[in-house]
């Protein structure tokens, strides 16, 4: 997508070196999301190059998202040129379903090996905005920041792939409690009980992710796509297959390695 399409759908993606930067670009709204996003965000995995190593993803303004656009779940819009969420009511059980997978593809690339994604959260993240800062590697929050999984207070269920990673995170229990009560999660707690990686004042915000970022990039490449693709999983797999795992992966680094020592 050009950049006048992804402004039409309220993203600003920048790309400087290695890093690219994804803001959710909806200020008045305190960056509500809706399916032109999803739908953009989506397009935006697709088009990530190899050279890319950190996407950062933030909101403009004081928020980084507080969910769903409501105006989303109006039945009154049905029909109109505008995709709804309400508008999935109007589709069997597996339009809708495959209308939902290509929503939840908007946040699945984030979890890509080949870079490392950073949340930087500031002010609300509610539900869809909770979800899309769990689908990244790490999340840096100001000490602002309110979590929220506000989908059961509207008889939902969360399900814009932020269950996995939440559960990752704090447990079954905490997660459970989390999501059926709805209830807010300060940025003190959420860095206790480790949702976030670091909290910090909400104007040393940008400065601590630049630092971060930094740091992300300083290693070869490689090392880092190779250590993040044998963590993703880690807990699932047996000892065995995770040493074999390891034995492969540094195989290859010391391959890459005695290449650029060789080239040098």
């Amino acid at each position: 997508m050009d950049s006048e399409a992804l402004a039409s759908a309220g993203l600003l993606v920048d790309r400087t070196g290695p890093v690219l930067t994804v803001t959710l670009d909806r200020p008045a709204v305190r960056n509500a999301q809706t399916p032109a996003m999803w739908r953009a965000l989506a397009a935006v995995g697709e088009s990530v190059d190899e050279e890319v190593r950190v996407v950062v993803v933030r909101g403009s303004g004081h928020s980084f998202s507080a969910g769903l656009d409501r105006a989303m779940l109006d039945p009154s819009t049905i029909g109109g040129d505008v995709e709804t969420v309400a508008g999935l009511l109007a589709g069997s059980d597996e339009e809708m379903s495959a209308t939902i997978d290509a929503f939840q593809r908007g946040f699945t690339w984030l979890r890509d090996p080949r870079f490392v994604s950073v949340a930087a959260v500031q002010g609300h993240a509610i539900g869809a905005g909770f979800q899309l800062a769990l689908s990244c590697d790490l999340r840096v929050a100001a000490d602002d920041a309110r979590f929220c999984m506000k989908e059961s207070a509207l008889g939902l269920v969360p399900d814009l792939t932020g269950t996995k990673p939440l559960v990752e995170c704090v447990g079954y229990a905490r997660a459970l409690e989390i999501c059926a009560t709805a209830r807010t999660v300060e940025a003190d707690e959420a860095e206790r009980i480790g949702l976030v990686a670091a909290v910090v004042p909400a104007d040393q915000l940008d400065a601590t992710v630049a630092n971060l970022v930094g740091a992300l990039t300083a290693p070869m490449a490689g090392a880092v796509r190779e250590t993040k693709a044998l963590l993703q999983g880690a807990a699932d797999r047996s000892l065995d297959d995770q040493r074999r795992l390891e034995r492969e992966a540094q195989v290859r680094r010391f391959r890459d390695v005695a290449r650029v020592l060789v080239g040098g």
